[in-house]
């Protein structure tokens, strides 16, 4: 019970840190930081269930006021900007990803993870982004997948490294992954 406590506020931690590292904030609203990769490492590292748990703690502290989004950034109005969509989608996101990586049948656990990761913190993560940057700015869903499209690369390589961290503690210390019953 207490290393499942301390696992999801590490990485509800982690995420945090990341958002230290400095945003690039384009022209729409919508910047391009590292916390993506948190949300990916969240559900790869700890499953589906303490995953999305550690991006909920991340999102309290950040709706009573903590600035840990990048840039600084909290309280409740970021969940009524062009950003809203996403930080909706960042628990869904981690679940997917953890349930991926608990449940594929692929012996490689860090292709598991890149996977899951792609499906979880690209695929789920934009679906909810897009709509809630539809409802924000006034743009069609299409013109908001349209202005997504610039993101995709780098949440490309995000996953990639996700996979490649997993496969590495994988191999270094096993038991360090929330999910190793499964593995």
């Amino acid at each position: 019970m207490e290393r499942n406590v301390a696992q999801i506020a590490l990485f509800a931690a982690l995420i945090a840190a990341l958002g230290l590292v400095p945003k690039i904030t384009l022209a729409f609203g919508v910047p391009i930081t590292a916390q993506g990769m948190g949300i990916m490492l969240a559900g790869a590292m700890l499953g589906a269930k303490r995953g999305f748990l550690s991006v909920m703690l991340f999102l309290l502290l950040v709706a009573i006021g903590l600035p840990l989004l990048a840039g600084g950034r909290g309280g409740l109005a970021v969940f009524a900007g062009p950003t809203a969509g996403f930080l909706v989608g960042f628990p869904i996101a981690a679940f997917v990803t953890g349930w991926f990586v608990e449940h594929a049948r692929l012996r490689h656990v860090g292709l598991r993870a890149f996977i899951g990761a792609v499906l979880g913190g690209v695929v789920v993560l934009y679906a909810f982004g897009i709509v809630g940057m539809s409802v924000s700015l006034g743009k069609s869903i299409s013109e908001c997948t349209m202005l997504m499209a610039i993101f995709i690369p780098g949440d490309l390589l995000k996953a990639a490294i996700t996979g490649m961290l997993v496969a590495a503690i994988a191999k270094a210390r096993p038991r360090a992954l929330g999910w190793t019953a499964n593995a």
